[in-house]
């Protein structure tokens, strides 16, 4: 099974929505505090290991809860995707 690393640097204000409507989802997250770079204020990051065919549906779920609207300068969300070797939960 290929597994994707999902990060997500979100802003502060957003993470308690996002965090929730993808464990709803029944996705794995992992949410540290985080600071500066992509967003220059406190955000927060979230790590969610996914099943390469369900990355789609992982992807859905954040730009349903973080959209950027059309004209913003800013935006809400910054999203890494990653290959990852394997997920293993002991």
């Amino acid at each position: 099974m290929t597994i994707k690393l999902v990060i997500v640097v979100v802003r502060s204000g957003d993470h308690d929505a996002l965090l929730r409507h993808l464990l709803d989802a029944g996705f794995r997250v992992t949410q540290f505090s985080s600071l500066g770079g992509f967003l220059r204020r406190k955000s927060a990051t979230l790590l969610v290991g996914v099943p390469a065919e369900q990355l789609d549906d992982a992807l859905a779920v954040i730009r349903q809860t973080c959209p950027t609207p059309p004209d913003a300068d800013e935006h809400r969300a910054t999203i890494f995707v990653l290959n990852a070797g394997q997920l293993v939960a002991i």
